[in-house]
């Protein structure tokens, strides 16, 4: 009887590029793709990545790579971190500064090989961090200064009481506190250990 592992199209592992490489065929490098997908910070999908980048770094993760089809974010030794953005300006014209909201809380897990989680959308982590980048004019925009986003910290199970899917920045700021990003790695280890302790039992 053949191997099952032989029925699946497994994917090898691949050497990290460095931007310099060529294209073959094409007078182009992997550089100009790159500047070609994500010239533009303020685009949703770009500031998402570079959220969960700054988080990355942040908490000091030796050469973090983003995987799209992960369940979370990022992994602090065996925590599992969601990392959500939002922004008042747009890479597109507005009447108003957008509402600072946070989307997309809850997943539904899935696996090649048995499909989708039969226990449906979820919290697939531990942690969520909460980034929000605070320009409010354009000319004061800077897609590389750190210090134009905030940053808050919540465990799962404070979302798990709420039972929301998106989450607003009233809210989360009734919840918990802003936190520097140098002091990011703390919030999140206080966040897990939080989630991890077992209730406290009441008095009799």
């Amino acid at each position: 009887m053949p191997d099952e592992d032989e029925a699946w199209i497994t994917p090898s592992s691949i050497e990290r590029l460095s931007g310099e490489e060529r294209f073959t065929g094409l007078e182009a490098s992997v550089r100009e793709f790159w500047r070609f997908a994500l010239g533009d910070p303020r685009m949703n999908n770009a500031r998402g990545y570079l959220a969960e980048f700054l988080v990355a770094r942040a908490l000091a993760i030796s050469n973090p790579q983003r995987i799209e089809w992960a369940e979370y974010d990022v992994l602090l030794d065996d925590i599992r971190i969601e990392v959500k953005s939002s922004a008042y300006l747009q890479a597109w014209e507005q009447r108003h500064l957008s509402r600072i909201t946070f989307s997309g809380l809850k997943g539904t897990p899935y696996n090649p090989r048995s499909g989708y989680d039969p226990a449906g959308r979820q919290y697939n982590a531990e942690v969520y961090v909460f980034g929000v980048q605070t320009a409010l004019t354009h000319d004061a925009y800077d897609p590389l200064d750190v210090s134009q986003w905030e940053w808050y910290v919540l465990p799962r199970s404070v979302l798990a009481h709420l039972g929301q899917a998106t989450i607003s920045l009233t809210t989360l700021r009734a919840h918990t506190h802003q936190v520097e990003l140098q002091t990011l790695e703390v919030a999140v280890r206080a966040a897990a250990s939080a989630d991890r302790e077992p209730p406290s039992p009441h008095p009799s």
